[in-house]
């Protein structure tokens, strides 16, 4: 019987390729690698806000670039994860675990409650639904009273790690809870792209006709994606809030759901390391291009233009046909 994995599309590749898996063994190796030594020679803290938003595009790509949906609302539980991790930290005194993990928990619950209205349309009709429930996220954020308003939650305090045995005040040693914290994220994401279930997702973006018709349920396998992407988009925003001690509306703003798709874009729609890319190289714009001032998103647009028109399937996936590996 005819499964998934036979349908795929060739460029696409498939989990029992060996020798397209050691290739990217060595290239996440060489990554954890250079991420290690990094705060060495960067500040931590550029680090650190790079690494959060890298685990949110790699997120993103989970859903869009292996299963083929277009969310526009993705903030929606950046944001919201945030909020909920802010608030539990700050207000009720819970360690920063629980705290991350109250976050994550809550974009998960959007996520299942936004996929499951969402996956019953296609296309752009998908994408409107997303932005149009993420935009009323957004003005519940601005009214509710426990976020703030336009101040947000600020100075939460950083507390120590697993009963006080990883001390968070330190930016070098907080560094490497968060880049442990996006290795689990990205693990998962690379786990379940190599997995049976992957496959499938696979199959359900090239021919979603002809994934049905093999017995798949494909509105299961989307919106189970869909949570999953949710969940460790939920997992980014909330570290983020506690490393920075901030949860603003700038994390739940239409705009930042449309900073992850250029970071996607950029990085190279589909891959596994793109998104990861994408997220360094636009943090690195905003960073040393602001003291442009109101300039930076006119050298930021330019920027971006001609990347798109130089690198069609984003930078990491032309340097993967280059080389003619799988990245």
């Amino acid at each position: 019987m005819a499964t998934a994995r036979d349908y795929l599309a060739p460029e696409t590749g498939t989990a029992a390729e060996p020798a397209g898996l050691r290739h990217q063994a060595v290239v996440f190796a060489l990554m954890v690698a250079v991420f290690v030594l990094a705060p060495f020679v960067v500040y931590p803290v550029f680090l650190m806000k790079a690494l959060c938003f890298a685990l949110f595009a790699c997120a993103f790509n989970l859903l869009i670039g292996y299963v083929g949906l277009l969310s526009f609302g993705h903030a929606a539980y950046l944001g919201s994860a945030g909020y909920i991790a802010a608030h539990s930290a700050k207000v009720w005194g819970w360690p920063p675990e629980l705290a991350i993990l109250a976050g994550t928990a809550t974009a998960a619950a959007l996520g299942l409650g936004i996929g499951a209205l969402a996956i019953r349309r296609q296309g752009i009709y998908f994408a409107m639904i997303t932005l149009a429930l993420a935009q009323m996220m957004y003005f519940f954020c601005l009214q509710a009273p426990f976020t703030h308003g336009e101040d947000g939650i600020q100075g939460i305090v950083r507390k120590p790690l697993l009963g006080g045995l990883i001390p968070t005040k330190d930016d070098r040693v907080l560094y490497y809870v968060v880049l442990a914290i996006f290795l689990f994220g990205y693990g998962a994401i690379y786990r379940v792209i190599h997995s049976p279930f992957g496959q499938v997702l696979k199959a359900i973006r090239e021919n979603e006709p002809r994934a049905i018709s093999l017995g798949y349920r494909a509105e299961r396998y989307k919106l189970l994606a869909f949570v999953l992407s949710a969940t460790l988009a939920g997992l980014a925003g909330a570290t983020k809030a506690l490393v920075f001690q901030l949860a603003s509306l700038t994390d739940v703003h239409w705009t930042m759901s449309g900073e992850v798709v250029l970071m996607t874009l950029l990085g190279g729609l589909g891959t596994i390391f793109g998104p990861v890319v994408g997220a360094f190289i636009v943090m690195a714009l905003e960073n040393y291009l602001a003291q442009l001032g109101a300039w930076v998103t006119v050298v930021q647009g330019v920027i971006f233009v001609v990347c798109v028109l130089t690198f069609r399937r984003g930078v990491v996936g032309e340097l993967g046909r280059l080389l003619g590996k799988s990245l």
